[in-house]
């Protein structure tokens, strides 16, 4: 073990007996909003005295405290026991005292298939330009030698960057450049949590260095250089690059072993926001359920990055169901993953000569054709055939499965499908085909030639099985296949809405590739890649679709720097598209469901036309309090957000009628009017007339139907009435209100929940 490792050990043993003292110490998050403490010192020392107010003495009080939070706003977090916790929540000046949850990670052709390359705007970004837009990527680190952060052309790093370029293991100065303009890691919150780094068994780096990929391949995403002749072991072949290669990239590493402690993430983001990040990217977020927004340390994050204009672009995670979407507070950007139009198959040759079509990010050979069996047909003694069908540890007979290919099936959709590949090898299988309609459209990597079947495909595969003595099959190598049709699609994972926090407020907001997506990668995270090292990788996830969101916003920073998070999220909302390339509705994989905008939010990122929005609807901090007032917060909270005395006005302006780039409304109780507002960016005199499509059961009108704009930034506002003439049935119905000038379209999704009429 390293002396550096010893240490940090040593350090850890000595901060477990101190908190061990109690042994129902839990990590809190003691959240105080905005502050005007001079400086950092001030803020621990005042944090400092706080606990000691609850823990006895100064001295046990900063043993206590792990991370303090100093430079965007007040707080810190501290091992305590719930009587501590509550007692400190009854201090004057806090907000919140919550336990510190944790995040997961919610883990080349894409932009080709967004149209980037045909953007003039785009080519002539040069380096005195996008090269100032700092994007901050809040995740597991960077792989700092890939060829995807080289700063060849790269100037100086812009003057208002304030952060560091911290050292660690593995990681020099050096590993900064004028590309990776600074790198910072955390770790005590984790450790708080989980135990050390070293017990938890794994290949880690005590720095900013990357073992997972999840990091390297977010971050080369947004904003890696151009790279030519990249592939996966020759799976999907082309020149990879960053939606915005001109960025520069500001690390934050708060998660481990594909583990993000809130408490980790939050001080990350302080930093961030203080080092002069103008974008923020994080993939990652909680389970669900979502909690309220100041319990919850991303939403407490990307509060006061608003405040200070940042945008915060988060992925909506990767939960499959209704109402499971992660990240929904309204200054954030919220994003869904969508298919491109690629697929990877590695199909299989029947020993009748029929071919079926499998899935998978195979690149192993079969030299021949192999017998088939049932993984049920293969039990192990005292297993019974449905659970060996599943083909996990222990279940398969190796004897019977020895030289064989063997079919295997789901038991939950939570299932490690990798891991089944490395038990038939274990047994002396050759090969594995799994049947998983649920997941078919994931490249997934094995460590024997596999492949993954829909039902269809299933049914052809059993009944030759059945009615063939001696069943045989060759798995090949995958094939990338481009220009397929329907894409986009919602990928099946993508988790949806509604908004269980404020449902007004519809969610995700935006889509966009997330499936099957190659990037650099950490040649050391092996585990992901069917145990092959490799420096780029495919993989999917609203992990994957985040960061293109991040890039485009990027883009859009660096073109028109003066603009708003707001401006900037709605350019990116209401020019979305919900058609796919046949042009119909965008479907949900894998069966191609009907989709709402609790699928895909706007729709599908189109790139082009978010650059030129010609209308946008902004908002500002005092929008946000005035949302704030409509659910529920008290004045005292919103002084200690604020750090200003503020009153909410009474009554409070609806929450629906926040001026957000779609329009939602949770409890429709009859006819009720919405307001917006847009922004006018464009070079002449126009007029904008108003189109709807309308909700079943919903008669809507739009008052005026035509804005008549004479000179860009010149604002507008309109009232949207709703006539219900029937009840939604305890659902929500959808329509749109697109305003267009024949040149520009500016969609709004609209959602309503109709209790009566």
């Amino acid at each position: 073990m390293r002396l550096a490792q010893v240490l940090t050990l040593l350090l850890f043993i000595r901060l477990t007996l101190v908190h061990g003292a109690s042994s129902n110490a839990k990590h809190y998050i003691v959240y105080m909003g905005e502050h005007s403490h001079p400086n950092s010192e001030s803020v621990i020392s005042a944090n400092h005295e706080m606990l000691a107010s609850v823990t006895g003495s100064l001295e046990v009080a900063k043993e206590a405290a792990l991370h303090h939070y100093s430079k965007s706003f007040r707080g810190f977090s501290a091992m305590l026991t719930p009587e501590q916790a509550k007692r400190v929540a009854e201090s004057d000046g806090v907000v919140s005292v919550f336990e510190s949850r944790t995040s997961k990670i919610h883990t080349t052709r894409t932009w080709n298939f967004l149209g980037i390359d045909s953007i003039q705007q785009y080519k002539q970004l040069q380096m005195d330009s996008s090269s100032n837009v700092i994007v901050g990527v809040i995740d597991s680190g960077i792989w700092p030698e890939s060829e995807s952060f080289s700063d060849q052309g790269f100037g100086p790093v812009p003057d208002k960057f304030k952060g560091e370029c911290v050292t660690g293991e593995q990681f020099a100065l050096s590993n900064c450049n004028r590309k990776i303009i600074g790198a910072r890691y955390y770790f005590k919150g984790f450790e708080a949590e989980y135990g050390s780094l070293e017990s938890q068994g794994g290949t880690f780096f005590r720095s900013a260095r990357d073992s997972d990929g999840h990091g390297t391949h977010t971050a080369s995403t947004i904003a890696g250089s151009v790279v030519a002749n990249v592939s996966l072991l020759g799976m999907a072949g082309g020149t990879a690059r960053g939606g915005a290669p001109s960025a520069r990239l500001a690390i934050y590493k708060a998660c481990w072993f594909g583990l993000c402690s809130d408490a980790d993430v939050l001080l990350a983001m302080d930093d961030a926001i203080s080092d002069g990040a103008d974008i923020l990217s994080l993939s990652l977020g909680p389970d669900p359920p979502q909690s309220i927004y100041f319990e919850d340390a991303i939403s407490i994050g990307s509060f006061h990055a608003f405040q200070k204009g940042i945008l915060v672009s988060c992925s909506a995670g990767n939960s499959f169901f209704p109402g499971t979407a992660s990240n929904v507070a309204p200054w954030i950007l919220t994003v869904a993953a969508s298919s491109v139009d690629r697929i990877f198959n590695s199909n299989i040759y029947l020993g009748n000569s029929r071919i079926l079509k499998g899935f998978s990010l195979n690149p192993l050979k079969m030299e021949t054709s192999y017998c088939l069996i049932a993984g049920s047909a293969a039990a192990a003694k005292g297993v019974p055939p449905s659970n060996a069908s599943f083909c996990k540890n222990n279940t398969l007979d190796a004897t019977l499965i020895k030289g064989k290919i063997v079919v295997c099936t789901i038991e939950t959709l939570t299932d490690n499908r990798r891991e089944k590949s490395i038990f038939i090898r274990q047994g002396g299988g050759v090969g594995m085909i799994l049947i998983d309609p649920l997941a078919k459209d994931i490249g997934f990597q094995f460590v024997v030639p596999g492949t993954v079947i829909g039902q269809e495909e299933a049914v052809l595969l059993q009944k030759y099985m059945e009615t063939e003595k001696n069943p045989v099959a060759k798995i090949y190598p995958t094939i990338t296949v481009l220009n397929t049709k329907p894409a986009p699609a919602v990928a099946g994972f993508s988790s949806m809405g509604p908004n269980i926090v404020t449902p007004e407020i519809i969610k995700p907001d935006i889509t966009g590739p997330g499936l099957n997506i190659l990037a650099a990668w950490s040649p050391v995270a092996i585990e992901a890649t069917a145990e092959r090292s490799v420096n780029y990788n495919i993989v999917s996830g609203t992990s994957m679709s985040c960061p293109h969101i991040s890039a485009v916003a990027a883009i859009i920073k660096s073109i028109k720097p003066s603009w708003s998070p707001a401006a900037i999220k709605s350019a990116i909302m209401t020019t979305a598209t919900a058609l796919d390339n046949t042009k119909h509705l965008i479907g949900r994989q894998p069966f191609g469901n009907e989709t709402t905008p609790f699928d895909y939010g706007s729709g599908h990122i189109n790139p082009t036309a978010a650059l030129e929005p010609g209308l946008i609807y902004d908002l500002d901090s005092t929008d946000i309090i005035n949302f704030l007032c409509s659910i529920g917060a008290s004045p005292a909270q919103l002084k200690n957000l604020t750090g200003q005395l503020t009153y909410c006005q009474n009554p409070p302006i609806p929450s629906y009628n926040l001026n957000y780039p779609s329009i939602g409304v949770s409890n429709m109780n009859g006819s009720l009017s919405v307001y917006r507002t847009v922004t006018y960016y464009g070079k002449d005199p126009t007029v904008y007339y108003a189109y709807v499509d309308h909700p079943v059961g919903v008669k809507v009108k739009v008052t005026p139907s035509k804005l008549c704009f004479t000179k860009t930034g010149e604002k507008m506002s309109f009232k949207v009435d709703f006539i219900p003439y029937m009840n939604s049935s305890g659902s929500f119905v959808f329509g749109a209100l697109t305003w267009s000038n024949g040149i520009h379209k500016v969609r709004s999704p609209i959602g309503l929940n109709v209790l009566s009429v």
